[in-house]
């Protein structure tokens, strides 16, 4: 068992009683779960893995490890995620046509399950405070094929001068103390404190705060944390119900699996019993604490409101060319576009030769720092026009004819950025697979396969 902190351990036996606390203990010395989803906006394939276990009411989710060298990895058809930490973005049970916003969203679990449930309509922000964390949320998105995700690195007080109650539902997954991921972090053991769990606790009301400014009247907020502590879960609930007029709403799971909100450990207040803690005791995953919550419909809209999203609804700038558009379409039309981009000719904009369909038309006085918008269909070089990987990752939610497979071997050296020798009698760009599984782009010219596999993911 790991060593546990002494004030962790007192802490909650005094709140749970010796005998449950006990259980949790032990719990934290056993094996984490690994866990998968399949993704609903690719072609449907055959997996290598069992999908003997389902986890309880997540759709195509099931346990298992897999790798990040597999084809369904490197495809984006599956995507690794601990159990637990499926729900929140199940919670929130997006619907096509809606603005969502994940405040913070990397490393993108829950991001690209509000993509697949959005199925191309409405508008997805993923936003990432963290740089370097925000990158791998990009590639992430990118792989999973997400169309209409607006991808940023802000701080969330910032974004909220652009989209003042703009959002219908908005997922905050905050940072927190993690006694949650104690037996699959142990990292996470080495940096609790009490103290910790305050500073913690503070952090959260300021992100909420920025948070809600950004969400309509009427709008649904979920709030989620990876740990245990009362302080950052039923406490900043009652917090948010006092402070912003939010009313807790039911969630819809079978009691079996969670332990209901405690009253008692906040201001007494009874619709805490609404809110789902997951302990590792149940045998679903890690620790998570999940709340959700509707914005008073009767709130005044903002004055400032208008002329603030006013910045990111302008007229969309660098169309595209006639001679643009005669480029593109000599490598488009080979392939079977999605609904999401077959007008690309009306929709695509041009920035520094990348040619996209914006999930959101933005410019020049938008001071966000910015990682994608939509779609990036590739660039534009001196007379033609070269695909980029997002388009391979989106291309792979459709039956596509213009593909050549891959040997077990040549898997490898596509993956390593190496040319490949093919019977293929098809000349220029194709897409690459391996079992089936669409990896990203290849040019042939004379039986040799060109690698368009992006340097950044090569192994």
């Amino acid at each position: 068992m790991p060593k546990l902190p002494e004030d962790f351990i007192k802490k909650y036996t005094k709140l749970l009683g010796k005998q449950k606390a006990d259980q949790l203990f032990n719990a934290i010395s056993e094996n984490s779960k690994n866990a998968y989803r399949i993704n609903s906006l690719k072609e449907k394939q055959t997996l290598s893995y069992a999908q003997s276990e389902k986890i309880p009411l997540i759709p195509d989710a099931y346990y298992g490890k897999i790798s990040g060298k597999d084809p369904e990895w490197v495809s984006g058809t599956v995507y690794s995620q601990e159990p637990a930490a499926m729900f929140p973005a199940f919670f929130l049970d997006a619907q096509p046509g809606e603005k969502i916003l994940d405040l913070c969203a990397a490393p993108g679990g829950k991001s690209t399950e509000i993509g697949a449930q959005l199925k191309g309509q409405g508008f997805l922000l993923a936003n990432e405070i963290s740089l370097s964390r925000a990158k791998i949320l990009r590639e992430n998105l990118e792989r999973w094929g997400v169309t209409n995700a607006l991808i940023t690195s802000e701080k969330p007080e910032k974004l909220s001068k652009y989209f003042s109650q703009y959002f219908d539902k908005i997922l905050v997954d905050a940072p927190c103390s993690g006694e949650g991921m104690f037996r699959k972090d142990p990292q996470a053991i080495e940096y609790w404190s009490q103290d910790y769990v305050i500073f913690c606790q503070q952090r959260q009301k300021e992100i909420l705060s920025a948070a809600v400014q950004m969400l309509k009247p009427g709008g649904e907020l979920i709030y989620s944390t990876c740990t245990f502590a009362p302080e950052e879960n039923e406490q900043i609930v009652s917090w948010l119900t006092k402070t912003f007029g939010f009313t807790i709403m039911p969630l819809k799971i079978n009691e079996q699996y969670i332990d209901h909100g405690h009253p008692e450990w906040s201001d007494n207040n009874i619709d805490l019993v609404k809110t789902a803690r997951f302990w590792p005791t149940a045998n679903i995953g890690e620790g998570q604490y999940v709340a959700k919550l509707r914005l008073d419909e009767k709130i005044k809209d903002q004055t400032t409101s208008t002329s603030k999203r006013s910045k990111h609804r302008k007229k969309p700038r660098n169309a595209l060319t006639k001679s643009d558009i005669h480029l593109i379409a000599n490598v488009l039309d080979n392939f079977k576009l999605l609904p999401e981009i077959e007008n690309w000719q009306v929709n695509c904009q041009v920035h520094n030769n990348h040619v996209f369909i914006p999930a959101i038309n933005t410019n020049s006085d938008t001071h966000l720092k910015i990682l994608a918008n939509g779609v990036e269909l590739g660039i534009l070089k001196k007379n033609r026009f070269e695909p980029g990987h997002q388009l391979a990752m989106v291309l792979a939610g459709r039956k596509q004819n213009r593909v050549v497979d891959l040997s077990s071997n040549n898997y490898l050296k596509y993956l390593h950025g190496e040319t490949i020798k093919t019977d293929s009698d098809i000349n220029g760009f194709i897409l690459v697979s391996f079992k089936n599984f669409i990896l990203g782009f290849g040019k042939i010219s004379n039986h040799i396969i060109k690698n368009y596999y992006p340097k950044g993911l090569r192994i």
